[in-house]
Parts: structure tokens; sequence; C-alpha cells
């Protein structure tokens, strides 16, 4: 009998079933690396807003430059290779450390205030699960915020994507199997249109649609620090010939310059079973290798030098 996909409510958190919560979350974790959150703290209202204004964006500024491309590569011909190829438009907002939202000039004001007010209650969301992470590894609170702080604080973007309908699904992925290489990743999915999917036990599973939840997923760098306890999965969109799939993923990374390895309280008397490695550098390989297992990405790491800056010494 196939296990249910885990869904956790926070609001259990403050009462009597706290307990059983952040035992539903250390098994999602263990044996997932994928979980969806209700009564997250992100208002309905908001979250209704972003949708609405993100697919009238879409619909307004990007749909038929995509129908142009999409077409063009499909009709290149049967012998046309479109496995390296995603069936998604999308754009990238960056909040942090810089914003890059003025680089977007058909996003209109209001848009960007809904978008600006989301990443902000998705950043207190991704803290809060750090933490709650810590809590179940037995890490000191803020640990898992401190590692991936560096010099300048955490990177956090947010990855805008459609899934429109395609007419050879057979063909194409929306997007293709991979793991994500950061920290963790807060998903706003569309709840009328499917789509994503992870492998667990040699199949892919359905990530199941839910009106206003998030959906949370564990990147490389936990996987990492956490010396493999928790595992990056891997996941992918599938193209769908009917409907048109909204896609929000929200990325809360270490900083580039942030050292990463297993935390030691983790590694115990065992080996440690990962590298210690820059993020900048892992992410240099990563977007050469995205689509490859991550394996020999961790392999590659262990060969790095990591260089230091010494201070001045004070005349």
């Amino acid at each position: 009998m196939a296990c249910s996909f885990p869904v956790l409510d926070l609001e259990k958190l403050r009462g009597e079933e706290r307990e059983q919560t952040m035992d539903l979350l250390r098994d999602a974790c263990e044996k997932w690396g994928f979980f969806e959150l209700l009564n997250h703290g992100i208002s309905h209202e908001l979250m209704d807003e972003v949708e609405r204004r993100t697919k009238a964006h879409y619909e307004q500024c990007r749909e038929q430059k995509f129908k142009q491309l999409a077409c063009k590569a499909l009709k290149s011909g049967p012998g046309t290779d479109v496995t390296d190829m995603d069936w998604e438009s999308t754009f990238f907002l960056r909040h942090l450390p810089v914003s890059n939202m003025s680089d977007f000039p058909d996003m209109d004001e209001e848009y960007r205030k809904a978008m600006r007010e989301f990443a902000t209650g998705l950043k207190k969301l991704a803290e809060r699960l750090l933490d709650l992470l810590c809590e179940n590894l037995g890490l000191e609170e803020g640990y898992l915020k401190n590692a991936f702080y560096g010099s300048k604080g955490p990177n956090f973007g947010t990855k805008v994507s459609n899934y429109p309908p395609c007419p050879r699904p057979e063909l194409i992925h929306g997007l293709r199997a991979h793991t994500d290489a950061g920290g963790i990743i807060l998903l706003f999915q569309d709840d009328r249109v499917s789509g994503l999917q992870l492998f667990k036990d040699g199949q892919w599973i359905d990530v199941p649609p839910m009106h206003h939840s998030i959906v949370v997923n564990l990147g490389d760098q936990l996987e990492v620090i956490t010396n493999g306890k928790y595992k990056s999965v891997l996941h992918r969109v599938v193209a769908r010939s009917d409907g048109n799939r909204m896609s929000i993923a929200s990325f809360y990374n270490p900083s580039g310059d942030a050292v990463i390895y297993p935390a030691p309280s983790l590694v115990q008397k065992e080996a440690e079973a990962y590298p210690r490695f820059v993020f900048e550098d892992y992410m240099k390989l990563y977007v050469t290798q995205k689509f490859q297992a991550k394996q020999p990405r961790f392999e590659a790491m262990k060969a790095t030098v990591i260089v230091t800056r010494q201070p001045t010494p004070t005349p």
C-alpha cells in the first residue's frame, strides 16, 4: 500500500499536536524530501492576488512570444531533438541580496507590490522551517540560517513559470528531471492543473495540487549539511495537452561565499560522506549539470580547494 503524500498543518504546532506534527515533518524530510503545508501564515487573499496577476501577466506579456518560439521548435522536423528542451515560459525575480524587479518593465506596480509582499512572507516561512528542521535534527536554533549566511546573507529569489498546453506531450517534458541545487524551496503551484512529480521508490508520484497550500522541497545543500540524513529528491514537470499550469517557486539559498559542509554533530563517529565547498563553486558546476545525477557533482566538489582571505596585518 502506497504512503500518502505528506501534508502538514502548521497551525497544529501551537497546540497539543505539536509533537505529532514535528514527527510528520521529520518523516517527510527523511523519506520524501517533499511535503505540503497548510496554515503556513501567508494570507489566502494575497495568494489569490499573486495568482491572478501572474496569470494575467503571462497572457498579456509572454504567451504570444512563447507560442511563436514553441511552434518553431516543434516544426523543425521529425528528426529534431527536443530531449534538451523544456516546455515552460519562465523568468526569475531576485529578492536578496539585491532586488532585480526593476529589470522587468512589463510588470505593473500592483504586480510588483504583490510579489514583494509575497516574497517577504515566504522568506519568513523559509526561516521558520529551517529552525524547525534544526529542532528535529538536534542542531542549535539558527544553525541552518547561519550556515547559509556567508558574508552577505542568503540568496533568495523566485522563479515564475507557466507550463502552457503542449500539442506533443509525448515528445517533451515541461521541465526535465533534476534535484534543486540550493537550500529550501517553497512552491505556490496551480491548484487546477497538475504536472509536478517526484521520484520515490522507483516510480514517479504526483505532487497533489491543493488550494492555498505551499509545497516545500529540500535542495542539495541541505543534503550536504545533514550529512545525508535528509536528501534532495529528483522531480520533474510533465507536459500536458490541456490546461496552463502556473508555478511560483521561491528558493532560499546560501550566500555565494558560504562554506557548506556537514554539521559536525551529524557526522558523529562516521566519516564525512559529503564534501566541504563554497556554494558559488557548486553553482558553477550545477548550471552545466542540472539535469544529470547529483552524486558526481558532490564527488567533483571533493577536489575543490577553499581559498579564504586572510585579514591584512595592522602596521
